[in-house]
């Protein structure tokens, strides 16, 4: 399908029932009764298709056609499309862990691909918007809803940090959308200090003023969660089964009625303090209470599947009572202290599903176990506890919590990353955590769980290289590009624009986040430094030197010390060693740090999906190197063949993690065997 943006279309029926769910506690009806229509028959089951449910986090949908429905901002004219681009600069892009404009195509491409496949059910573990901005809430709305009456697809939502950023609508906006002349445009709510007049009108490098429009505030759960009310937020009259954590009535004596009348608002929220869980849980001396939205849900959409959603958001009060903090880093570890009723509930559908022999997978944004293949203390102790973001690392004792709840599969987002991680309890019980990776990020891709007989799942990774249009705002940043030249402002590396495909694209994104991002703030400036100042053959021979080496002094002491006879000994060792392994010398100096440090990321975000786009050539030197570098540290003091031996080390453990591209799950004891590729 050859799919034309709409948001700008909307069905009738979508936009009438979409402005009355959003002024009401309960949503409206009419566009719930889509559901019924669309649910996978128990006859299409019986006749063998398989049970396939396709799980895309972190979509980070950004409506690019968008109108403003106050007409505020016009957007850019597009040659290609015929129509007016409301996008995100380059420049803003390639600062940032996501794609804020191409991920649209993305998700057209991977929802086709999905409609190819014939698969019905998607689950959207988090992040499916980008903060929330009911400019791109109802682009969404209106292309699920497309894809739902045109090949009987349904959606399941959970929501992630950004959808809401905050338990509440309020103020926002950003000041980098691209406007006129390759100017970055100020585009805020009202109520936000930018339109309230206590910014400067205009950036430092922008000659445009700000444009004040609501359609940019970041919405609260109730308006996300009454917008999107046929996509999982809400029972369905197709559903078998459909509660919450706050439901009162069970699987036995379910009616869609009782269902509807215990969904709302109102009744699906909790008391959060500052030290825990309120309500039943409240201990003495909780303070700054207050109660917000949950919008966990169990949904029963085909005979003998349970999906449970669950909103593992925390938005912790603030100390000084005014308003909460973000939900990024909380996750888990903030889950079973201060959303104790969700995990709870938890371990209570797993018993019920036991009992009731039903197949249930939980997804929701947040991981549930490690997801660096077992090297968050490595990192820690080379980069730093605050580096790669490592807060958002759920700790051992509470990914063996949630394993204890006996829950066995869960599919997470937010990391960006494609890894697979399990989690034992004291008690034996295994959790596989499936870490899906991101429509927005490299490697463009989502995961396809297959549901086979005898407790047997089958996961696929399934890759997005070639996506259509992607390259339909380029036109855009090429104006963009020309205006930071012209006043000679940083540049962003304009090869971008080369690219063939969506996969090389976003490759391209990574390499420009690994050097204006990643390298300046993860790394310390002795190992950045000496990083970025050598080639793999100095590498090598550096390996082989006589003498301890320090990181610090190396790039002051480094022309001297080529010259010296050690070197030419060690350049000779290196030589030998190479000629061994089957490389020259010169192979090795075909490749600087700066290669290395984005094929460390493209590893540590990709797994085994990076390994396309890294020869085998030079995987196989670095491993030598790794070995090297680790032998020669055991020798002595050398900082330098301990610091980059870690840097190697930590490679080499990206690449060999638990199966991560295709496997089967055996539920019954955790087991993972891997499937071909």
């Amino acid at each position: 399908m050859q799919f034309n943006h709409f948001s700008g279309f909307s069905l009738a029926a979508v936009s009438i029932v979409l402005a009355i769910s959003a002024c009401s506690e309960q949503p409206a009806s009419p566009l719930a009764l889509t559901s019924e229509s669309t649910a996978i028959t128990a006859a299409e089951l019986a006749a063998g298709q398989d049970l396939q449910i396709a799980f895309m986090p972190d979509i980070h949908f950004h409506d690019i056609y968008a109108n403003f429905s106050d007409g505020a901002f016009a957007g850019l004219p597009n040659s290609l499309s015929g129509k007016h681009a409301t996008i995100r600069s380059m420049a803003a892009q390639l600062k940032s862990t996501r794609l804020f404009n191409e991920n649209y195509f993305a998700l057209l491409a991977a929802l086709d691909d999905a409609a190819a496949r014939g698969i019905k059910l998607i689950a959207l573990p988090g992040d499916f918007s980008d903060d929330g901005q009911p400019l791109h809430i109802r682009g969404l709305a209106a292309i699920l809803q497309h894809y739902s009456d045109t090949y009987g697809m349904q959606f399941f939502a959970a929501p992630g940090n950004h959808d809401p950023v905050r338990p509440f609508s309020r103020p926002a906006g950003k000041s980098d959308y691209l406007g006129a002349d390759g100017y970055e445009q100020p585009i805020y709510s009202p109520g936000s200090a930018a339109c309230a007049g206590a910014l400067p009108v205009a950036q430092s490098h922008s000659k445009l003023s700000t444009i004040c429009s609501e359609d940019v505030k970041e919405l609260g759960y109730k308006e996300i969660m009454a917008q999107l009310a046929p996509f999982g937020f809400y029972p369905q009259p197709g559903y078998l089964y459909w509660e919450t954590p706050y439901s009162d009535y069970s699987a036995l004596n379910y009616n869609f009625r009782q269902a509807s009348e215990q969904a709302t608002y109102s009744q699906r929220q909790y008391e959060i303090c500052l030290q825990g869980t309120g309500g039943r849980y409240k201990q003495p001396g909780y303070s700054q209470c207050s109660r917000v939205p949950d919008s966990s849900y169990l949904v029963e959409p085909v005979e003998g599947l349970w999906l449970l959603a669950i909103d593992a958001n925390v938005y912790l009060p603030q100390a000084d009572g005014n308003g909460y903090t973000g939900a990024g880093n909380a996750g888990y570890n903030r889950m079973f202290s201060h959303k104790t009723q969700v995990t709870d509930w938890i371990t209570q559908v797993v018993q019920r599903a036991e009992q009731a022999g039903k197949t249930l997978i939980a997804f929701s944004h947040y991981p549930m176990t490690e997801f660096y293949n077992g090297q968050s203390a490595a990192i820690a102790a080379q980069f730093g506890a605050d580096s790669f973001q490592l807060a958002r690392r759920p700790a051992d004792n509470v990914s063996q919590l949630l394993a204890a709840t006996g829950l066995k599969l869960h599919i997470g987002g937010h990391m960006h990353i494609n890894d697979t991680g399990i989690s034992r309890s004291p008690n034996g019980k295994v959790l596989v955590n499936v870490q899906a990776p991101s429509l927005a990020a490299y490697v463009p891709a989502y995961k396809l769980v297959t549901i086979k007989p005898q407790q047997k799942v089958e996961v696929q990774t399934v890759v997005l290289d070639d996506i259509p249009r992607y390259n339909e705002l380029f036109e855009h940043y090429q104006q963009e590009h020309n205006r930071l030249t012209q006043q000679g402002l940083p540049l962003w590396n304009k090869a971008i624009l080369t690219a063939k495909n969506y996969r090389e694209f976003t490759n391209w994104h990574l390499s420009e986040l690994t050097r204006q991002r990643f390298l300046p703030q993860d790394w310390p400036a002795p190992l950045r430094d000496s990083l970025l100042a050598l080639n793999g053959r100095q590498m090598l021979v550096l390996s082989q030197l006589q003498s301890s080496l320090a990181v610090t002094p190396l790039l002051a002491e480094l022309p001297t010390l080529q010259q010296s006879q050690n070197w030419q000994q060690a350049t000779a060792a290196a030589d030998t060693l190479a000629t061994e392994a089957g490389f020259t010398l010169q192979q090795f100096a075909s490749w600087n740090g700066f290669d290395l440090a984005v094929d460390f990321y493209r590893l540590r975000n990709a797994g085994q999906l990076a390994l396309q786009d890294i020869s085998p050539q030079r995987l196989a030197q670095y491993q030598l190197l790794t070995r090297l570098l680790a032998a020669k540290a055991e020798t002595g003091s050398d900082s330098f063949a301990r610091q980059f031996g870690d840097v190697f080390q930590l490679l080499q453990a990206f690449r060999h993690g638990e199966s991560d591209m295709h496997f089967m799950l055996d539920l019954t004891n955790g087991s993972i065997s891997e499937l071909s590729r």
